[in-house]
């Protein structure tokens, strides 16, 4: 999302933070947080919106739970037909045929965010 993290962090329903906890990365309210203190941090199993997690070897690697806040700050979208839809859901490549448009001067095997013809990310 490039320099699109400063809205993602100050939002104009307050202001949001990453935490990283037992490997896991958060994005949670201030609000929230402060609240969260006061709980034994032995019981707390989750905070926020789980972004997602280092692995053993500490690469990071997205959950699909933070699409729904990445996908509107995103650079580089594809839009995909109805047809190639199904098809990239069940984990297939898409092929240029099932390309509905995408983004202007997106660089070769750039990351992108897939969206469907209704602007729903996928």
């Amino acid at each position: 999302i490039g320099t699109n993290v400063k809205l993602l962090l100050d939002r104009p329903d307050g202001v949001y933070c990453f935490r990283e906890r037992k490997g896991r990365v958060y994005y949670v309210s201030e609000k929230i947080l402060l609240l969260a203190s006061m709980v034994n941090p032995e019981k707390l199993t989750s905070i926020g919106t789980c972004f997602g997690k280092f692995t053993k070897s500490g690469k990071f690697r997205l959950h699909i739970t933070a699409l729904y806040h990445l996908a509107p700050y995103v650079q580089h979208k594809i839009w995909v037909k109805p047809s190639a839809e199904q098809q990239f859901l069940y984990g297939h490549h898409i092929s240029k045929s099932g390309l509905s448009r995408i983004t202007e001067n997106t660089p070769q095997y750039q990351g992108v965010v897939i969206f469907s013809t209704n602007n729903i990310p996928l």
